[in-house]
């Protein structure tokens, strides 16, 4: 468990779902004939929409955050469940007004009126119908009801489909400017509010005015890590300190494979190796000059490096055949003993399942390295927050007033009274204590979805695996010991409005499967090159000139 849904569990599928583009800047494509603004911010105009951040005091947790460079942290863990939860908010924040939200679910959907949607609505003061909408299409969804102007008063609109939504053309238009509201020291109104971190209320921002509330925030945001079997690693003698570059990984592939007994050393670890090489995530400015990945000599020494993996015999037949729903089950079984992975795999619900597979199962992830093993390694930042909610802009400011007051109250820290409530029910109906962990009745599994009101407001993520202590203890030290690694990437954060051509070109579907089948070795890095040609004579140039034109000149980098 990590704050009540498995927060970085969820922002690990957010990541698997929406492939580069959860790591990319958070764009909204429109169409390719009209005139659009691209909704990006100023660095002045940022400054000024940003909320003031003052932390949190109420909990004090048992490993306190490390903190590294540019407003990065690692995120603090808890050993045990707060046993006497305190209140965070005085009194009741609503004043007794109606409203509709709508939130994704991957899952049962509760009955509607249920016994903890009334205990939650008479302790935040108002009326507020929850419609969950099925997450697995909710991109087709949500665009049915900005197309008719019918979005409920409260909606989470998660940032990998802004595409999708065309949020950018919807802010000030259907969704409201919270900016009076939240900016500067306006928001210590609020004071759970003003704890989240600035770099998660950055991706709410759009042409210098704040719209979006974030949820599931960090501090700590990266894409994902090299992950391995830490038990069977440590049974040979060997340490993660030890692995330093890419050679060193490759001598312990040869070490690891046994293909006799159906052991192979890899799975897939390019998404979360390739910038070791020193590549850029996606962009860099060079000389004040936009240069791609995939311009990069970098990214192609990463690239036959991988090539020469697939070819070594290392990797996982299946996984070479693409087949990504059972990596999991490779790994929990010791067939494959490296793998690449969101920062979700990290929990209690893994430690579980890799105990049940095999009980001296312990997951580990390798520090930052670089390709040749010089240098200070880079570990480039994804986003701050992928689930965004906003206010409906026909609102009136008493209530916009009144729902802020809600989300201060469902931004309560992990573990507060209001916390426990919004994620477990009421005590004794919806959950009861089992070891000291709110743990749910019949009744609770029936009517509590632990994505339902955090899709709306969340405080800052935590790690917190009760009864899976080592869990905690491990990943909140490998937190620690690579958070001054952590560096944003150009145009970090931006919400900009992009061509749907332009958007094509970005996503640049036919380079990105060909370097898949060469890091699955059915392809030549010579092949690679030549598809990139093709992109960069065309589409490429076109993205580059957009990006030059819209972004980097108006509004530079971001840094």
């Amino acid at each position: 468990m990590r704050s009540g849904l498995n927060r970085r569990s969820f922002l690990s599928t957010a990541v698997t779902v929406a492939g580069a583009a959860a790591m990319a800047p958070l764009l909204s494509a429109c169409g390719g004939s009209t005139q659009h603004k691209t909704g990006a911010n100023t660095a002045q105009g940022l400054k000024a929409a940003l909320p003031t951040y003052v932390p949190s005091t109420v909990i004090k947790p048992d490993i306190p955050s490390v903190a590294g460079g540019d407003g990065t942290a690692t995120d603090p863990g808890f050993l045990s469940y707060p046993a006497s939860p305190v209140a965070s908010v005085s009194g009741v924040p609503g004043k007794g007004g109606s409203y509709s939200a709508v939130t994704p679910l991957w899952g049962t959907v509760p009955p509607a009126g249920n016994s903890f949607y009334q205990a939650m609505n008479k302790a935040l003061g108002v009326n507020l119908t929850i419609k969950p909408a099925d997450g697995t299409h909710y991109d087709t969804i949500v665009p049915t009801m900005t197309a008719a102007k019918k979005l409920p008063d409260w909606i989470n609109l998660p940032s990998w489909w802004n595409n999708n939504f065309n949020t950018g053309e919807l802010i000030g238009t259907q969704l409201a400017d919270l900016t009076p509201y939240l900016s500067g020291d306006k928001v210590k109104k609020y004071p759970n509010l003003a704890a989240i971190p600035s770099g998660a209320w950055q991706m709410g921002v759009w042409g210098d005015k704040l719209y979006g509330i974030p949820c599931f925030s960090t501090s700590f945001c990266i894409p994902g890590a090299t992950f391995y079997r830490r038990d069977v690693l440590d049974a040979r003698g060997i340490t993660a300190d030890q692995v330093k570059s890419a050679d060193d990984l490759m001598n312990l592939g040869k070490e690891l494979t046994d293909a006799k007994r159906g052991v192979w050393a890899f799975d897939d670890v390019w998404t979360y190796l390739f910038t070791a090489w020193g590549a850029p995530q996606n962009w860099k400015v060079d000389n004040g000059k936009l240069v791609h990945k995939y311009e990069t000599q970098e990214f192609l020494e990463a690239l036959d490096w991988h090539y020469r993996l697939a070819a070594s015999g290392y990797i996982h037949p299946d996984a070479l055949a693409g087949d990504v729903a059972n990596g999991a089950t490779r790994f929990y079984s010791g067939k494959v003993l490296i793998a690449g992975g969101g920062g979700g795999a990290w929990n209690l619900a893994d430690h579980q399942s890799g105990v049940a597979a095999d009980p001296n199962y312990r997951r580990g992830a390798f520090n930052a390295i670089t390709g040749d093993g010089k240098g200070t390694p880079v570990i480039w930042m994804g986003t701050a927050a992928s689930m965004i909610s906003y206010l409906n802009a026909n609102l009136k400011p008493t209530q916009i007033e009144e729902l802020l007051s809600v989300a201060n109250y469902l931004a309560a820290p992990y573990g507060t009274a209001e916390y426990t409530l919004a994620n477990f029910g009421v005590e004794g109906v919806h959950h009861k204590r089992v070891n000291g962990v709110p743990t749910f009745t019949n009744e609770g599994k029936k009517d509590v979805q632990a994505t339902t009101y955090p899709f709306l407001a969340a405080p800052a993520s935590v790690i917190s695996n009760p009864g899976g202590d080592i869990v905690t203890k491990d990943y909140a030290a490998w937190q620690a010991a690579n958070v001054k690694y952590l560096a944003k990437p150009a145009f970090w954060g931006m919400n900009f409005t992009m061509p749907q051509a332009i958007a094509s070109a970005a996503a640049a579907q036919a380079v990105e499967d060909t370097i898949k089948d060469c890091y699955h070795g059915k392809k030549k890095v010579s092949d690679v090159q030549d598809v990139i040609a093709s992109w960069r004579s065309g589409p490429g140039r076109r993205l580059k000139q957009w990006m030059t034109d819209k972004v980097l000149d108006k509004f530079g980098t971001g840094q």
